[in-house]
């Protein structure tokens, strides 16, 4: 049985192709500073997916050369599978959320939820290409093939971040009477005396510069602005507690300029990190804004030049 098994044409590519779309979810599987998803019982739901989509990308192969449309009908079955993995993630990253002391925020949870969605369409992407390209010609094909896709993958997981669309520049923090400022920009009242002492103390504050409209517009959507205070307060920590208004990191932003006046209360007081994170924070995907390659600035641009 299992020479005849060893003899039939496509057990070499299904097993590539298989292989390689398991290799690709697992170097797509990684618990971050983000903590999602938790190790083990997190990763092995999404692994667990992962061999599912990758056995369905290498069977699909086999199905259509020999003309069983019927088996290629799985996939549509998958896809629906892999959107209820989105809705999976969405719901629960929304239930941690409601207890962290700086929430990531919808955008952010959203955001997640995608990409879990879509690393298991590249993983069907990936085994079905190594298996067609074994088929085609041989082995070494589909060895060939993996490894582009898997550069592909890593290539499509790293997104854009801040330090692509803006200049982060600190500023100092300053208490004005009652009033919290972040360089020129207002922040907010801040009226008992042993809150003004912690800012004092404990503080930091940056600017956003945004480098064009576009950056100006995303930047002021609240749900990246969320994600800049959430990320900051997962690496750095947080001087606050519950129950703590005056105490609650805030970003504010300057309606002349379009920037942004970022106020801080880290644990770890260490301007330079926290520089380096604001500037990794990625740009969602769901709040960025290209107004600039619109119609209607396109026409304003000819007029105007």
């Amino acid at each position: 049985m299992f020479q005849e098994l060893l003899s039939n044409e496509y057990v070499i590519p299904l097993s590539l192709g298989f292989g390689f779309g398991i290799v690709c979810r697992i170097y797509l599987l990684q618990t971050d500073y983000r903590q999602y998803p938790t190790y083990p019982h997190g990763k092995i739901i999404h692994v667990s997916l992962g061999v599912i989509a990758s056995a369905l990308g290498a069977l699909a192969v086999p199905s259509l050369l020999k003309q069983d449309y019927t088996a290629v009908t799985f996939l549509t079955v998958a896809a629906q599978q892999f959107r209820d993995v989105r809705n999976m993630e969405r719901t629960t990253l929304t239930e941690i959320d409601k207890r962290e002391l700086i929430p990531r925020g919808g955008p952010y949870i959203e955001g997640i939820a995608m990409v879990f969605e879509g690393r298991n369409y590249l993983v069907i992407f990936t085994s079905l290409l190594t298996t067609f390209a074994t088929v085609l010609f041989d082995w070494w094909g589909g060895v060939l093939a993996g490894i582009g896709t898997l550069l592909v993958s890593r290539w499509l997981k790293s997104g854009k971040n801040l330090s692509h669309i803006v200049d982060v520049v600190p500023a100092e923090v300053r208490v004005d009477g009652k009033d919290l400022y972040v360089g020129d920009i207002y922040i907010m009242n801040v009226g008992l005396r042993d809150a003004q002492d912690v800012i004092k103390k404990q503080g930091l504050g940056f600017i956003l510069v945004p480098k064009d409209a576009n950056a100006s517009v995303t930047i002021a959507h609240p749900g990246q602005r969320q994600a800049i205070l959430h990320d900051v307060a997962v690496q750095m920590g947080l001087f606050t507690d519950e129950g703590e208004p005056s105490l609650t990191p805030l970003i504010k932003r300057d309606l002349a300029s379009g920037r942004l006046g970022v106020f801080l209360l880290p644990q770890v007081m260490d301007q330079e990190r926290a520089k380096i994170v604001i500037e990794s924070v990625p740009i969602l995907e769901s709040v960025f804004r290209k107004p600039l390659e619109s119609p209607a600035a396109a026409e304003g641009g000819a007029h105007g030049g």
